[in-house]
């Protein structure tokens, strides 16, 4: 039995701390993992421009504009959205002010009701503490928000260092791994540009599904302008919270101001809901997991890891990772299981 146990208690060991290091470290490693996806997906492009002569800065810089562009884009469309719902819902709640009147109170009554319900059981002592924990929930709040811009400033300045200095990179990684695994470093590295391209391919597949769900369940509820809202809400989702939350709003409004029904904004959160239930625990898993060549429930079980030791930017970030790691295995006949386990592939 020695033989046995051994090994499994030292892959079990490593298992512990290399979890470990991934969640006491993603204050650091989260931005470096997102600047080297960023850096593998925006490399063709990088190496295209110098191609036609231009300076390796000015190619970057070219290149990381093209995503400024994009991610404005997305974010003034929803802004631009948003702000005109909030001037037209004066107009469309005209005449409806008894409903709107019949909301907030059924909302009090119910908070009222809730409050007596659990006055003495442990629901109860949490709705009395909410009020005297709100400048712990609002530190929580900002430390997210700092994180949030901090990353937005750090992450294109280390994505350009690395496309920057790619080679020196390329060379140390070649003398860390030794002489016998030199050869081949070149090779993996294409499979691994190869591998991400397929994972923004697989996004992209992502969002058109989720937009067209969100687009046909908006409209089997008669929401106005169910056509802008599915993609709007489909699109938002790459803005981690914020997005999802902003374009939930206006299709909510929406649906309240056309019909002055309570039930209308509930329903539209439920189809939301379960569009997003679908999109994290069956759609991404199949279409980006199996275009990095990861099996669904393997990608289902690394998505749920990547939440639980890097919460949102995990589920984005290690499935991606772990196809690295796939590549690896591929190479390392002692792998076996875990390729086998991670791609379905029983042979070298």
């Amino acid at each position: 039995m020695p033989s046995v146990e051994t090994p499994l208690l030292r892959n079990l060991l490593l298992t512990l701390v290399l979890g470990a290091i991934l969640y006491l470290g993603r204050s650091f490693l989260i931005p470096v993992a997102y600047a080297m996806l960023l850096a593998l997906v925006l490399y063709p492009v990088v190496v295209r421009v110098e191609g036609w002569g231009w300076p390796r800065w000015s190619a970057i810089l070219l290149a990381l504009m093209l995503v400024v562009l994009v991610f404005v884009g997305v974010s003034g469309m929803l802004v631009h959205q948003l702000d005109q719902f909030v001037s037209a819902l004066p107009r469309a709640t005209v005449g409806r002010s008894s409903d709107g009147a019949a909301l907030w109170g059924w909302l009090r009554d119910r908070a009222t009701d809730l409050l007596a319900e659990h006055r003495n059981d442990a629901v109860g002592m949490f709705l009395d503490a909410l009020p005297g924990r709100s400048m712990t929930y609002l530190t929580t709040i900002l430390s997210a928000v700092f994180d949030m811009v901090l990353n937005l400033f750090l992450i294109p300045i280390l994505t350009a260092l690395l496309l920057f200095h790619r080679g020196t990179y390329v060379k140390v990684l070649v003398r860390t791994v030794g002489a016998e695994w030199a050869p081949r470093v070149p090779a993996l590295l294409r499979q691994v540009i190869t591998n991400y391209a397929r994972f923004i391919g697989g996004m992209v597949q992502v969002y058109l599904v989720v937009a067209i769900l969100n687009t046909l369940g908006l409209l089997l509820l008669g929401v106005p302008h169910a056509m802008l809202f599915g993609p709007i809400t489909a699109v938002a989702t790459i803005i981690p919270y914020v997005g999802i939350i902003l374009s939930s709003a206006l299709p909510i409004a929406a649906a309240y101001s056309a019909t002055g029904e309570v039930w209308m904004p509930i329903a539209v959160i439920a189809v939301l809901g379960v569009v997003q239930y679908l999109e994290a625990n069956l759609i991404f898993p199949k279409l980006v997991g199996a275009k990095l060549g990861l099996t669904t429930l393997a990608s289902l079980l690394i998505i749920l890891a990547g939440g639980l030791l890097w919460g949102m930017a995990g589920m984005i970030l290690f499935l991606p990772l772990v196809s690295i790691l796939l590549l690896v295995t591929r190479e390392v006949p002692e792998w076996a299981a875990v390729r086998l386990f991670l791609s379905g592939e029983d042979h070298p």
